[in-house]
């Protein structure tokens, strides 16, 4: 179904620092990188910091003294930023005239919410987990709380506001049956993977020359460094598993908390055994984890996306994760899965890795086919650019 002579337009809401190597926003630029090959134009509208991307067209909002989104995760100077960016995406919405708005997170929805009852335009949402408990995961609200339970209203409210929702997994479809969503209105479109330039190759010499891995069998991590990333019990694990395989070595990638963490491998004299280098641009990381043997994420979160195991997957590595339903829906049954916070277990998961090259390397190439087959961007895409056109076209 054509749109007429001009292509279809599809404003993005994206109401978070974008971009900046982590989460949400790989997805948001490989759906904008996706729907550009399909012949729909797509511009962006997000906080005034972040990082311009080549080939994502993207508006800033103005930026307030005072008021900062922070790195990562809830802050208080986000209220003033959301209507900072909710004033940016009127005129953006005048100018461009879009035929769909695109909400990301909870925030996007509340934006493209009082959007589309100014000017019509029919609103799809995408969400990554829950409101309330990515409050909770960072620490901003105590699970429970009057404050708390405020949250998990307004979540409530919010998510039957779109006129279709995006749901990053069958479990978080789950949640918003749950919160009141009807089935109908719901489409799970996982996270994907360019398993082209995400792929197994050779390690890069001129890392292993500038990293103390000669020798070594690396385990690698790549995401954000916070508690509830698991990186805390990561840590904890190391000795466990380093007491048995003496050449293992921890090559735990990312930010914002690097400086933190490097502080606590120093104290605890683990130097010999874990690596922290810090921010891998998006674009550099199939490299840096084509250094690793096996890849791990200790995500405590139960409803967040997980797309680092993406990343790992069609890089052919053998991955150990929490034992979520979020990890158990990428991974499949040849993930290998830990007990949510119990270093001992992942320590023991990740020695049964390295007792077993041969296997290991059986499980990494089946998670490889897994990504190629069910989780590559084009098809997810091709899904997506369909749900547009029937949104317009009822």
């Amino acid at each position: 179904m054509r749109m007429g002579p001009d292509p279809l337009r599809v404003l993005v809401i994206a109401p978070t620092p974008f971009f900046g190597d982590r989460g949400c926003h790989v997805r948001i630029y490989e759906e904008v990188r996706g729907l550009a090959v399909r012949g729909v134009e797509t511009h962006v509208v997000t906080y005034p910091t972040g990082r311009d991307v080549e080939g994502v067209e993207t508006t800033r909002a103005r930026a307030w003294f005072g008021a900062d989104a922070g790195v990562l995760g809830p802050s208080r100077g986000r209220p003033v930023l959301d209507l900072s960016l909710l004033a940016t995406c009127r005129q953006a919405l005048r100018r461009y005239r879009p035929h769909v708005l695109h909400a990301h997170l909870h925030e996007g929805i509340a934006i493209g919410w009082v959007l589309r009852a100014l000017h019509g335009t029919p609103l799809v949402a995408d969400l990554q987990g829950s409101l309330a408990a990515e409050l909770a995961d960072h620490r901003f609200l105590v699970e429970g709380g009057m404050p708390a339970r405020a949250a998990a209203y307004l979540e409530r409210w919010l998510v039957r506001r779109p006129d279709r929702l995006l749901a990053s997994s069958r479990h978080g479809a789950s949640l918003l049956a749950s919160q009141g969503v009807a089935a109908h209105m719901v489409e799970v479109l996982p996270d994907g993977v360019d398993v082209d330039v995400f792929r197994p190759a050779p390690k890069d010499p001129e890392l292993l020359e500038s990293l103390p891995l000669a020798g070594k069998r690396v385990i690698v991590f790549l995401g954000v460094l916070t508690g509830y990333q698991g990186v805390d019990l990561l840590l904890e694990a190391v000795p466990l598993v380093v007491r048995e395989r003496p050449e293992a070595h921890f090559l735990v990638m990312g930010y914002p908390n690097e400086a933190r963490y490097r502080e606590v491998v120093r104290t605890r004299g683990m130097e010999h055994a874990v690596t922290l280098p810090g921010r891998i641009p998006y674009g550099d990381a199939p490299r840096w984890l084509n250094l690793g043997e096996i890849a791990v994420s200790p995500k405590q979160s139960l409803t967040e996306a997980n797309g680092k195991l993406l990343n790992y997957m069609a890089c052919g590595l053998p991955v150990v994760a929490s034992d979520t339903p979020v990890n158990r829906e990428l991974l499949g049954d040849d993930g290998v899965y830990t007990t949510p916070g119990d270093a001992g277990a992942l320590a023991a998961r990740l020695n049964d890795l390295l007792a077993d090259p041969q296997g290991a390397r059986a499980r990494g190439a089946a998670l490889r086919r897994r990504a190629m087959e069910s989780f590559a961007w084009p098809v997810l895409i091709e899904r997506l650019d369909r749900l547009y056109r029937s949104m317009v076209a009822a």
